[in-house]
C-alpha cells in the first residue's frame, strides 16, 4: 500500500487531505505535534470509512523528532510515495517593530526548515538513484506570499515566499529521479489557525474584497492537494497551484 505523510493533519487543510487522501487509497501517516486526541479522531475517521491511517507524533522543527516520524513510517508494510508539507504556524499579528528574532526563528524553524529537513527524509525514500519508486510531494503555501501580509503576518508570508522557492529548486533537482514537486497557496480559508493569529473571524472581515466574495474551505485545498500528488499531474512538477477566489 502507497503511504502519504501529511504534516500538521490534525486540523484545518492537514486534516482534510488526510481524510481525502485515504478515501483514495492511501495508507496515511497523520502527523501532529501536540493535538493527540485530534489526530487520533482523524485515524478514527479514516478507518470508520474503510481507510487505513495512523497517527505519528513529531514537532518537525526538531530534526531529530522528524527523522524518528521516518523510522516510524519505515516499520509500516507499504512504502511512502507522498508527502504533504502542510504544517505551519503564525503568531499574533503584528508590525515589523514588534518583531523579535526570538519570534522570526521560532516560525521559520517550523515553517521552512522542517519542511526542508521532511522533503530531505521523503527524498531518501522516494528518489530512484536510493531504489525508490518515485513519488510526489505537496508543500502548502499561501496567497500572503505573493501578497505581503502588510501589517500582520510578513515574517509568516516571508516563511512561505521560501516554501514557494523550495518547491521550484526541488522539484528540478529531483525531477529525473522520479519525484514531483508542487505546491498549493491557499488564500483565505475556514481554519482554526486565524485564532492563533488574535483574529478568529478573520476571513468573515476579509471576504468582500476576495473576487469570489467568500473565504475557502479546507475541503476546496485538499481537491488540489490531492490532485496534484495524483497520476492526474503526472507531467507537473515546480508548479504552484493558487487557490485564492482570485485574490
Amino acid at each position: 500500500m502507497k503511504i502519504a505523510l501529511v504534516t500538521g493533519a490534525s486540523r484545518g487543510i492537514g486534516r482534510a487531505t488526510a481524510l481525502l487522501l485515504a478515501q483514495r487509497g492511501y495508507q496515511v501517516a497523520v502527523n501532529y505535534h501536540q493535538r493527540a486526541q485530534a489526530a487520533d479522531e482523524v485515524v478514527r475517521l479514516i478507518e470508520q470509512a474503510g481507510g487505513s491511517a495512523f497517527s505519528v507524533q513529531a514537532n518537525i522543527a526538531d530534526e531529530a523528532q522528524v527523522m524518528a516520524m521516518f523510522r516510524r513510517i519505515d516499520q509500516q508494510p507499504g512504502e511512502l510515495s507522498a508527502l504533504v508539507n502542510n504544517a505551519g504556524i503564525l503568531f499574533q499579528q503584528a508590525t515589523i517593530e514588534q518583531l523579535t528574532a526570538e519570534r522570526i526563528n521560532r516560525l521559520f524553524s517550523t515553517n521552512v526548515t522542517g519542511s526542508f529537513i521532511c522533503c530531505r527524509e521523503a527524498i531518501r525514500r522516494m528518489a530512484w538513484h536510493h531504489g525508490g519508486k518515485g513519488g510526489a510531494i505537496v508543500n502548502v503555501s499561501s496567497a500572503a506570499a505573493r501578497l505581503g501580509a502588510p501589517g500582520e503576518y510578513i515574517d509568516y508570508a516571508a516563511s512561505k515566499g521560501a516554501m514557494d522557492t523550495l518547491t521550484k529548486g526541488l522539484s528540478l533537482e529531483v525531477a529525473a529521479q522520479g519525484v514531483r514537486v508542487n505546491g498549493v497557496r491557499p488564500g483565505f480559508i475556514y481554519t482554526e489557525m486565524h485564532a492563533d493569529g488574535g483574529e478568529a473571524d478573520r476571513v468573515n472581515r476579509v471576504a468582500p474584497a476576495i473576487p469570489m466574495q467568500r473565504g475557502g474551505q479546507a475541503a476546496e485545498i485538499a481537491s488540489a492537494v490531492v490532485w496534484l500528488l495524483s497520476d492526474e499531474a503526472s507531467y507537473i512538477t515546480g508548479s504552484i497551484i493558487d487557490a485564492a477566489g482570485g485574490r
